[in-house]
Parts: structure tokens; sequence; C-alpha cells
């Protein structure tokens, strides 16, 4: 691998170009306005695995999006190494709160990235991420420093759930046998401060609606007679949490894993500045449930949050109505042993519970997800901890991370596979929200740290 550097170095700027011609295709999963570029996108996936040196790439039709399966294998009785990552984003809304276009990538300095960033939406999440493994392959096979074989399996619709893969990975257990996962969906701590994710909050992600009179009414003549739905749509959401940021739905905590102080503890030793992390979201204070410090509540607690709340009149100036309906969408994440199905029948039977008469409820289940841990001791960990020790120079910490990838507990239970998550973003790169971005030098050293994985998971496979 003595030449990853200079390899690198010499591809630099068709590394960034390529990437930011596949950020310039609007993925959206989420809205069919956007289905020919999401197949498009799919192409472009494809068409990068071939030149990247797969010998075998096929766009495999789902009841969905397309997923794209590609090989590189050199002898089948050496380890093989399955990269997953995902070639759709998130919509790009609120447009208005970007500073530049999200599908026009452009690379801009920033505090933290003084040698610039790609920002565009799917720039960290996860195009430039899924880029790096397609870049890293590209070197290994180029310079004859491929180890193992690889697969590749990059889906369409991780941002809405992956149902289509869910369908897919039962069926193609034969094709896609490997004998671990490498998935590049995370971050790290800092670029000074290399971490690998080891474990991911589970997810369950409903939709509610509350409907009072049959039709909107005016404000004036029915005030004060009528539920207003929004009224008790906010009255219902502020009952979620007690004073203490506690969740109050019955048995909500009954299978949570608790820690020991001696977890905690170490956990603790990760570098963490609440003074820094106030000053990033400019915020006077921070705020979660009572009894935990925020790199818990953020990773090893459940929560509950709004994801958005809309009904009545919201254009400009004023209309006096109350509403006839009220909708929310609504997010739990979730800790390991609680189970999603579980969770989401409790959300359902408790929030219908507490509506008054005056109001009809609908909750509707939309995707969710359960919780996953990597056990540190296992040869993948060990590999990724080599690989960014070489590259980094200092050895990566152990790291839970509040994020969900809810393919990751299926990968395990389907193909018996471990999964190590080597991210490289960062957190405040802005995924989901407006002015996503990439720092170059992450995307870059992703692509070298990511042959040093094959090099040291084979070795330490023998």
């Amino acid at each position: 691998m003595e030449n990853v550097q200079e390899y690198i170095a010499q591809h630099k700027d068709r590394f960034i170009n390529e990437l930011i011609d596949l950020l310039k295709i609007p993925s959206v999963s989420a809205d069919p306005t956007y289905k020919k570029d999401v197949l498009n996108t799919a192409d472009v996936v494809k068409n990068s695995l071939e030149k990247a040196g797969c010998d075998k790439v096929e766009i495999c039709e789902t009841p969905g999006y397309p997923i794209i399966y590609g090989e590189k294998i050199i002898d089948p009785t050496l380890p093989t190494i399955l990269i997953y990552g995902h070639y759709d984003v998130q919509p790009a809304d609120p447009i208005e709160l970007w500073t530049s276009p999200p599908f026009e990538p452009v690379i801009k300095k920033t505090d933290i990235h003084p040698e610039g960033a790609i920002f565009a939406r799917g720039a960290c999440d996860d195009k430039g991420q899924m880029y790096m493994r397609v870049k890293a392959l590209e070197y290994v096979t180029n310079t004859g420093n491929l180890p193992c074989n690889v697969k590749f399996m990059i889906e369409g619709e991780e941002e809405v759930g992956s149902e289509s893969l869910s369908w897919f990975v039962p069926r193609n257990k034969e094709k896609l046998a490997n004998d671990v996962i490498l998935i590049s969906d995370t971050g790290m701590i800092a670029n000074d401060i290399p971490s690998i994710t080891t474990g991911l909050r589970g997810l369950s992600y409903v939709e509610v609606e509350i409907t009072g009179p049959n039709r909107d009414l005016h404000s004036g003549l029915y005030g004060g007679t009528v539920a207003n739905p929004i009224n008790i749509l906010t009255k219902m959401i502020a009952s979620l949490q007690d004073e203490n940021n506690h969740i109050t739905i019955p048995g909500f905590y009954d299978d949570v894993e608790e820690l020991s102080r001696e977890e905690r503890d170490e956990m603790a030793k990760a570098p963490f500045s609440v003074d820094a992390y106030k000053d990033a979201l400019d915020i006077d204070d921070i705020y979660g449930e009572k009894g935990y410090t925020t790199n818990e509540r953020n990773s090893i607690r459940p929560t509950l949050d709004v994801n958005g709340i809309w009904g009545g009149y919201t254009g400009e100036g004023a209309k006096t109505v109350i509403a006839s309906k009220a909708y929310a969408k609504i997010s739990m994440r979730l800790v390991p042993n609680q189970d999603w199905r579980a969770i989401t029948e409790l959300f359902k039977n408790h929030f219908e519970s507490i509506a008054p008469k005056s109001v009809k409820v609908k909750v509707t289940p939309h995707h969710g997800g359960q919780a996953y841990v990597t056990p540190i001791d296992n040869i993948g960990y060990k590999a990724a901890s080599k690989a960014y020790t070489e590259t980094f120079g200092k050895t990566p910490i152990p790291q839970r991370s509040g994020g969900s990838i809810p393919i990751v507990a299926l990968f395990e239970e389907e193909l018996k596979s471990k999964s190590i998550l080597m991210g490289f973003g960062l957190n405040s790169d802005a995924i989901h929200s407006p002015n996503e971005h990439f720092g170059v030098w992450n995307y870059l050293k992703g692509i070298e740290t990511i042959p040093y994985f094959y090099k040291y998971f084979t070795e330490l496979s023998k």
C-alpha cells in the first residue's frame, strides 16, 4: 500500500470531479417527482463500479428502486468483504436555507475544513462516502494491491426505510455471502480524533392524524365550542414527555439496555466540549433527559421527537379558521433490546388512549429498524482499528452513534455477518439539513484508509 497516497495525489482532481458529477443528480427517493433521477443515478453507480474494476456488475430489479450489485472475486478461498452504501438522498427542503443550490455542488473552505468541503445534498450522506469505496477499489485493482474478494451492494431506498433491500437480501443470500460487511454511512469524532462506530440506535417512525369537525370552521362562530385538532394535537404531543424529558408511554423503557457505570465512564473518555457543542449549534444551553450527559442522550438513550407538524392555514396574512385536521410526523430512536415493532404498537395504543372523545385519531406506522452493537473483539473491528492507525497515526476510539441504519440488524440476521461501520464524515457536516457538505480531506482520507482494511482483515483471517 506504499503508493496509495501517491495514487490519490495523482488522481485527486478526477476523484473530486467524478463525485461532483454524481452529486448533481437529485436522487431523492422520498419524492416520486425524482424517479427518473434516482434511476439515472443507479446507472451512474453501475458504470463507476465497472470502471473501478468489478468483473461483474448488475442492476438488480426490486419492487422499488434497483440495487446495484458488483463483485471482484480474485480467489474463492480468500476472505470476501461486502460493501454496503446507498445512492439515494434526502429531500433538500427547506431550499431557501441553502447558501448554494443543493444539486449544484460547490467547494468552499470552512473553519473545520480549511482545505475545502463539497456542499451539496448527499455529499456526506451517502454519495461521498459510498464513492470512497468505489475509488478505493479502483486503486487496489489498478495497482495490484487487492488482497481479498470484494462485493458491492448499493441501494436506492435507504432514506425511505430500505423496504426493497429487506426484500432483496433474503432472496440473494448466496450472491451476498461474505465474511464481513463494510459500511460508510456514519462519522467520526474529528479529523484529528478518528473513531469507529460500534453501536446504532433503532428507529420507529409514525405519522399521526387528528380529525375534529367535518370541515374547517369559522373560529369566531365555533371557537370554544368544538375541539380544535391543532390544539389537541399539541397537548397530546406535549404529554409524551414529563418534566425530566422522560418518555411517558407505558412500557416504553421496559426493555431498554442499561449500561453499567464502568461502560458509561469508558464512553466519557471520548473528547467532548459542551461549550463547543453549544457554539456549533448557536444554542444557549443543552437539553434532554435528566441524569444523562449529552453524549449518552444521543447514543445510549431512547428518544421521541416531532419531525414535522402541520394543519390549518399557514399562508400569508390571516385566515381565522379552526382546522378540520392536524398532522404530525414522529420518530423514536431506540436502543438495544427495544423491538421497533413493539414500540410502534405501544405508541399507537397510548396515543389513541389519551385523545379526548371530541376528536378521532389515526396512527400510521411508516418504517423502523432494530438497534445494533458491534463487539470490538472481532477481527473486523480490529482490522478497521489497524487501518485507521496506519493512516491517521493514532488508534481510533470506539463510539456509539445516535443515528440508525435499520438494515444492519437485517444483515446479521439474514447473512450471519458482522458489520463494521467505518465512517469519515463529521457531525458538523449537516446531513439531512440545508448546506450538507463533506470535507475534501475526509473524502480522500477514506480512499486512503479503506485499502488498509482489506489488507488487515485478510491478514487477521488467516
